[in-house]
C-alpha cells in the first residue's frame, strides 16, 4: 500500500471527513483491521482563507508546495488537497513535485462520465464556481458541460461556506437556499450537481433531493486509497 500524503485543515471539518473516508474505504476495500498508510499536514485555515480573499494565488501557490515537498519527503506516494478551492494551484504544486498529485476534479469527472451525463452543474466557493480552474479543466479534459447559479446565489452559497460551514455551523435556513439553487440548475437542464466544496456535504445529503449529487470529499478521498493499492 502507497502513502497518501494529505494536505489538509482548509478547513479542518472536512480535513476530518477526509480521514475517516479514507480509512472506512482501506478497511472496506482490504479487510476490518486494515487501514490507510497516511500523512497529514494541516494549515491554519485562518491563513489561508487571507491569502485567498486578497487574490494572493501566488504566495497560496508557494506555501501548498513546501508542504506538498515536506510530504514527500516524509514518504507520502502521492499528494491529495483535501478542498476543491485549493486546487486553483494545484498544477503549480505538481510541477514542484515528483509524485502525483490526484486532482479533485479529475476525479469527479470520472464519476460523472461513468453515469454517461454531459451537463452538471457546480456548486463551491465563488473562486472554484467563477475561476477557470475548474470549469475548464472539466469542458476541455472531460468534454462536460458545467453551469453555475445566478451572480447573488453564489454570493449567498460562498458567504454559507466561510461564515458558516468551516466554523462547524449548520443552519436549515442555509440548506433551504442550497436547496433552491440546486433546483435553479436542475431547471437549467443539469443531470447532475457537484458538490465542489468539501464543506457542502456536511449540509446537503443525497436524500435531500432528487438529482444526483457528485460529493467531492468522498470522491477525492476513495480514489485515494484506489491509487494507493491499486495505482489507478
Amino acid at each position: 500500500m502507497k502513502t497518501i500524503g494529505l494536505i489538509g485543515g482548509m478547513s479542518w471539518e472536512s480535513s476530518l471527513e477526509y480521514y475517516r473516508i479514507i480509512n472506512e474505504t482501506a478497511k472496506e476495500l482490504l479487510g476490518e483491521l486494515h487501514s490507510a498508510k497516511s500523512i497529514m499536514y494541516t494549515f491554519d485555515f485562518d491563513e489561508i482563507e487571507i491569502l485567498q480573499r486578497e487574490g494572493k494565488w501566488k504566495e497560496l501557490s508557494e506555501r501548498v508546495t513546501e508542504i506538498a515537498l515536506k510530504l514527500e519527503h516524509a514518504g507520502a506516494d502521492m499528494i491529495i488537497i483535501c478542498t476543491n478551492t485549493t486546487h486553483i494551484v494545484a498544477d503549480e504544486v505538481q510541477k514542484n513535485i515528483t509524485i502525483p498529485l490526484i486532482h479533485i476534479a479529475d476525479s469527479t469527472a470520472k464519476k460523472i462520465i461513468e453515469l454517461s451525463m454531459k451537463k452538471v452543474g457546480l456548486l463551491g466557493t465563488k473562486f472554484t464556481m467563477e475561476k477557470p480552474f475548474y470549469k475548464e479543466r472539466l469542458a476541455e479534459k472531460y468534454d462536460l458541460d458545467v453551469i453555475i447559479p445566478k451572480e447573488n446565489d453564489r454570493q449567498i452559497i460562498h458567504d454559507i461556506i466561510y461564515k458558516e460551514l468551516v466554523l462547524g455551523q449548520i443552519k436549515s435556513t442555509s440548506k433551504q437556499q442550497i436547496l433552491k439553487m440546486i433546483e435553479y440548475l436542475k431547471a437549467n437542464g443539469a443531470e447532475g450537481i457537484i458538490l465542489g466544496c468539501t464543506e457542502i456535504p456536511l449540509l446537503i445529503k443525497q436524500e435531500d433531493v432528487d438529482i444526483h449529487l457528485f460529493d467531492t470529499t468522498m470522491i477525492h478521498a476513495r480514489s485515494a486509497v484506489y491509487y494507493a493499492i491499486n495505482d489507478e
